[in-house]
């Protein structure tokens, strides 16, 4: 479960950076949940076939991190807003994030 939520934070912020068959995938696959079989039936192509997709994209998200390092960032950024007293450069901050 905590890879479903950790490659759903990735996404969020590198799903630009995908195909719009990739992103279908991905989505079907870790938002709507559906089977390796149900999308390939979906998509009328083998279930090897969207595994090797979702490979890529879990893989590409991963060296994006690595390299980008914006999930850290967000997170940084939302522990320091956490502990901001002063509500209007709090709420300036949170618009950031």
């Amino acid at each position: 479960m905590e890879d479903y939520i950790y490659y759903g934070e990735l996404y969020d912020l590198y799903q630009q950076l995908f195909t719009d068959k990739q992103r279908a995938y991905f989505e079907d696959y870790y938002f709507q949940n559906l089977s390796l079989g149900e999308m390939a039936e979906n998509y009328q192509v083998s279930r090897n076939a969207i595994f090797r997709q979702l490979h890529i994209v879990t893989s590409k998200l991963e060296e994006y991190e690595e390299k980008l390092q914006l999930l850290k960032k967000k997170r940084k950024l939302e522990e320091i807003s956490r502990s901001i007293d002063n509500l209007d450069i709090k709420k300036k901050l949170e618009e950031l994030i």
